[in-house]
């Protein structure tokens, strides 16, 4: 399940809320991609030589073709890899591919933040995870004030309260981006929908999901404010949800609508 990891990943957060550990209690052969800490040397990796040079290697070692899930920018990068190699079928979920389908008020504030911060980033090579953060807080700041308003009233080590704390050290205590990924994103994604346009290439291919033959499903929420439905990838099939951006895949309703519909899907193909 192709996903920019973070120590906790999101994607298996806890015993209890791990959409990875109920696909395998389900009979999935699951695995999660941790792409680890860049070096140095990564710089300049890009999104396109993440799936490239990172993640299509991976695949193909692999005994057979596999099924993809990618959640967010995750979902970007499986599709990229499907268009790459063989793969059996692709599931993303709050995947964010036409930039179009942003606020444009959002798409601004992502480009004043990228603004101020890109000479630094730029120096030191990669794009400090408060970066991210601080973009996603922008475009929602009442929310987050309700949010930690809401804590305070939790109970003191109530499940509550722990999966609000896990929550949040996987928001704010991830990996860095490289630089040239964090610059495709800010630049190429959000500031010019290349992949909404056709216009993102992947070893001179473009990545287009009506392009794939394998069968697809794109999920997406109504609700969610960090990638809105109208920017979700358009494929073969689309579910349309209404739980938030991370709700939807550790909240309280995430077995119900997500996973146990996900997992059925996935025996559908094979998976």
């Amino acid at each position: 399940m192709p996903s920019l990891i973070n120590p906790p990943q999101v994607l298996d957060l806890s015993p209890s809320r791990s959409l990875l550990r109920h696909m395998g209690a389900a009979g999935h052969d699951a695995y999660l991609v941790d792409w680890g800490v860049p070096a140095e040397h990564d710089a300049a990796l890009g999104l396109d030589g993440h799936v490239s040079e990172r993640l299509v290697p991976l695949l193909q070692s692999l005994a057979r073709a596999p099924i993809l899930v990618g959640y967010c920018l995750g979902g970007n990068l499986a599709i990229g890899a499907a268009a790459s190699m063989e793969t059996r079928a692709v599931a993303t979920i709050a995947t964010p591919w036409n930039f179009d389908g942003f606020p444009a008020a959002d798409r601004d504030q992502i480009a004043t933040l990228w603004q101020g911060a890109k000479p630094m980033c730029e120096r030191l090579g990669y794009i400090p995870m408060e970066v991210l953060q601080s973009g996603f807080w922008a475009m929602d700041p009442a929310r987050t004030i309700r949010k930690y308003a809401a804590f305070t009233e939790m109970h003191a080590g109530s499940e509550e309260e722990r999966a609000f704390l896990a929550v949040e050290d996987w928001a704010n205590g991830g990996p860095p981006l490289t630089f040239g990924a964090g610059r495709d994103l800010f630049e190429e994604f959000y500031a010019a929908n290349a992949s909404g346009l056709g216009r993102w290439h992947i070893g001179g291919k473009r990545i287009d999901p009506a392009d794939l033959t394998c069968p697809t499903v794109s999920i997406r929420s109504a609700q969610d404010r960090i990638v809105p439905a109208a920017a979700a990838p358009e494929m073969a099939e689309e579910v349309t949800l209404a739980l938030g951006h991370v709700g939807m895949i550790v909240g309280g309703n995430a077995r119900q609508r997500l996973w146990d519909p996900l997992s059925q899907w996935l025996c559908t193909h094979g998976g």
